[in-house]
This record gives structure tokens, C-alpha cells and sequence, in this order.
């Protein structure tokens, strides 16, 4: 996405987020070839710089995405029902798609995403073959969609392919077979999700690939070790949705008289490149687990309350290695997000405070991109960090807005997190282009319109 060299090009920030509990006044940001040639606090503002008003943070990173559920939203709420029947709704949308209208689906999400502020996106692919689970001419068509989805949203992509070989586990701890929509999810074994990932290549300095195995309802214990060492080789990414919903704890208790963290663990999956999506329902144990590993945890508020998932156990994990995802889109905000972590901890240790807007920024910024693979050397993140060398992401957030007005621009971290939502972004930048201007989304302004013309295809 960086294109050829460019003149250094100057932005002048009246305040801006450089990582601590709060913001930096006069923060001047040099942009030169995607990347921040300088970074300087309490300046005054260069003639020759473009003022950005307001809050300027780096660019969001959402760490887990389903981009096929946004053709769900507002739609599978009628008659109560269950994570269960809910699933029953997304897989009557996987049997719909194919790579063409899957590419215009995605591509509209994610300039959605665009004009909230995220500049990255996870995207946990698991709708991989045709109906029925006949390979497409392209093995990886539906991936390569995603791919360039992506480019054409202006948003970097993680692709985290999903190995997906089980049905389920059922009460007695047997796996199922994989039916019906779920056919187009799997690989037959290991070994042919291995070869099909090792020959995607995504093209494009915007998107890499990691591994993700969905679930230890998906992926039997036995094959888990091979997922691992297939990421492990590659040095890649490793995602998983984990402990999700009690009945997965029961299962896999029931299955292997160990849950889901301990499986992990003992399978060589659970490593500081492991991101455990969810984790609603740990144990004791599994926490420390998860904090001796240097794992990464991907909350998602939103749908954790959406699914009636359960409250987990934020406070008792690492607060520094917190990522942020919108997985099913039932809305995206990233700002959301990042409060529900602390509204959500709040309400089950009774206790405000655990979680302040710079740790809660960390977990939508740097955490988030570290999470995805887009590390510098060392191990630092190569994005989400308004940070001489790291890449030029940005998000511009004015304070005058009716949600923010009034706001202590000293304190504008806590505002933004606390109040603002994904519809006060004014601006954003990824690689040193802007993606959004003025709130419009400069390569798809009309993103309403793709996302509702799509969405009503596939449920006509």
C-alpha cells in the first residue's frame, strides 16, 4: 500500500496519543514513503502543516473479524433463541455466497471499518470451498476475495485461514461430522488445510497470512499439534476461539478430561504468537496458563453480550496483552469495544477502574497489531503506534462533536474511549494515505449503499 517514494508530508496534531495515560499537545507527525519520519510533542503548528483538530491516535486494529456475518446484523434477534440458533442464521448466509459476492460483501465491510478508525483488520476465514464442499478452481478463491476486498478498502489484512475438520463435539465427547454449510469450511484433515494454505500467496504488501484452528469443537485434539507446527515453521499468527460458551467447557471436559486452554497447551498452541479469541470461561488454571504463555486474548464485548456468551475474566489476565475485535459486526466500533472490556469487568467484580483509556487504546492499537503478525524487529508493532518508524496510520477524532463537546482535551483519551463512538472519526490514514476524509470514505463513498444492495441479495 506504499506505492513509490514520496515527499515528506507534515501534520500537526493539537493533541495526540503517543501511549501513556494521556494525550501529548502540539504533536507534529512527518509522513514520508507509509511511514512516520518523526514524531515530536509540544510544537507549534508549521505553516507548511495540515492541522488536524481534536484527538489523533494511531490506527485501530481489529483482531478478529467474520466479514460474512455483517449480512446478519439487526436479523436474528426475533424470538430470543441462543448462540446455537444463532449459528443456524450464519450458516443460511455461508450457503449463499460465492467469491464474487463474497468480494463485495467484504469490501464494504471493511470500508466500514475504514471509516471507524481501523486500519487493520484479522479476518478468521473459514468459508473456504464451494456448496457441499467441492473445491473452487482456485482452492483459495473465497481467501483471495477477502485479499482483495482489502486492498480495494484500503485496510491491511491478516488472513487467518481456519483448519476446520469436526462438526462439534457432542455430550458424550465424540466428535461430529462435519454437514451441510459446515462442508465448506473443511479441508478433509490436517494435511490438506496445510497444502492448501501453503499455496496462498496474497499478493500485495497489504495482507499476510496467519493459521487459526476455530475451536477444540472443530479441530480434535490429535490434530492440534500439526496446526501448530505448521505456524510455528512460518513463524506466523495462531488464533483460536476458545471457551466461548459453557457447553464447549463441558464437552471438552467430557471428551478429555481437560478444557480447552489445557488442550492448547499440551498440543504446543498455546505461545506468546497464540491469540485466544473470546476466553470468556477460563478456569484458575487456564488463566495462569494463559499469562505464562504471554498469549495474546481477543475480547469482543459486543458479541460476547450480543450471544449472551458470559462476562470473562479481564481483570485476571495480562492488561498488556488485551486485543480487540467486532467478530460478527452486530456493530462496528472500535471505541465500543474497547469500553465494554472495562463496563463488562465492571459488572462482575463490582469494581470501576481496572482497565483506563491507555490501556484500553494499547489493546485497539499496538496490542492489536502484534496480535496480527505486523511486528517489527524485536518484536515491537510495526503499526498502531504514532512513532518515528512505525507506519503511518492515523485516526483524527474532533472533540467539538455533541458526544465529546465539553470534554477536558487534557483527559481526551478517557473522552474518546469512554463517549465517542465510531461515527465521531473525521480522518484516517493507513500507509500514509488517507482512507477517510471528512468522514467519507475516499475509494467507496457510497459504503451504505454497497453493504445494503449486497446484504438484500443474499437474504432475497
Amino acid at each position: 500500500m506504499t506505492g513509490r517514494a514520496t515527499a515528506a508530508r507534515r501534520y500537526w496534531c493539537e493533541w495526540a496519543w503517543l501511549g501513556g495515560d494521556t494525550p501529548d499537545r502540539g504533536v507534529l507527525l512527518e509522513v514520508a514513503d507509509g511511514r512516520f519520519a518523526s514524531v515530536a510533542s509540544d510544537t507549534a503548528p508549521p505553516e507548511d502543516a495540515e492541522v488536524l483538530g481534536g484527538l489523533t491516535l494511531p490506527g485501530l486494529a481489529n483482531a478478529h473479524s467474520h466479514a460474512f456475518h455483517r449480512a446478519l446484523r439487526g436479523r436474528t434477534h426475533a424470538d430470543g433463541g441462543s448462540f446455537w440458533t444463532w449459528r443456524e442464521g450464519m450458516y443460511r448466509v455461508a450457503e449463499r455466497l460465492d467469491p464474487d459476492t463474497y468480494l463485495r460483501l467484504a469490501r464494504a465491510t471493511y470500508a466500514e471499518m475504514a471509516l471507524a478508525g481501523v486500519t487493520c483488520v484479522g479476518e478468521f476465514h473459514y468459508l473456504h470451498h464451494a456448496p457441499g464442499g467441492a473445491r473452487y478452481s482456485d482452492p483459495n478463491a473465497m481467501g483471495h476475495a477477502l485479499v482483495e476486498a482489502a486492498a480495494q478498502a484500503g485496510v491491511r489484512l491478516t488472513l487467518l485461514d481456519v483448519c476446520y475438520l469436526s462438526g462439534g463435539l457432542d455430550e458424550h465427547g465424540s466428535h461430529r461430522p462435519l454437514t451441510g454449510p459446515q462442508l465448506r469450511f473443511g479441508d478433509g484433515d490436517v494435511a490438506g488445510w496445510a497444502e492448501r494454505l501453503a499455496a496462498l500467496v496474497p499478493g500485495g504488501t497489504h495482507a499476510r497470512v496467519g493459521a487459526a484452528a476455530h475451536s477444540v469443537r472443530a479441530v480434535p485434539a490429535g490434530d492440534l499439534p500439526e496446526v501448530a507446527a505448521f505456524a510455528d515453521a512460518r513463524r506466523a499468527p495462531l488464533h483460536v476461539h476458545v471457551s466461548e460458551q459453557p457447553v464447549e467447557n463441558t464437552a471438552c471436559l467430557a471428551a478429555y478430561g481437560r478444557t480447552p486452554t489445557r488442550v492448547l497447551a499440551d498440543a504446543g498452541a498455546l505461545t506468546e504468537r497464540t491469540t485466544l479469541v473470546h476466553a470468556t470461561h477460563l478456569t484458575d488454571a487456564d488463566v495462569t496458563a494463559v499469562r505464562d504463555a504471554g498469549a495474546t486474548v481477543c475480547l469482543c464485548p459486543t458479541t460476547e453480550r450480543d450471544l449472551a456468551d458470559g462476562l470473562p475474566r479481564t481483570g485476571d489476565l495480562d492488561p498488556a496483552l488485551l486485543s480487540l475485535g467486532t467478530d460478527q459486526h452486530v456493530r462496528l466500533d472500535l471505541f465500543a469495544e474497547a469500553r465494554g472490556v472495562e463496563l463488562h469487568e465492571r459488572l462482575r467484580t463490582h469494581r470501576r477502574g481496572t482497565l483506563g483509556g491507555g490501556a484500553l487504546l494499547h489493546a485497539a492499537t499496538a496490542r492489536g497489531h502484534r496480535s496480527l503478525g505486523w511486528s517489527a524487529e524485536g518484536g515491537g508493532a510495526d503499526a498502531g503506534e504514532l512513532r518515528a518508524g512505525a507506519r503511518a496510520d492515523l485516526v483524527n477524532v474532533p472533540l467539538e462533536g455533541v458526544r465529546l463537546a465539553g470534554a477536558d482535551p487534557a483527559r481526551a483519551t478517557d473522552a474518546v474511549v469512554f463517549a465517542a463512538t465510531a461515527a465521531d472519526v473525521r480522518h484516517v490514514m493507513a500507509d500514509g494515505r488517507w482512507t477517510v476524509r471528512d468522514g467519507v470514505h475516499t475509494r467507496l463513498p457510497e459504503t451504505a449503499h454497497e453493504l445494503d444492495t449486497v446484504i438484500k441479495e443474499l437474504h432475497a
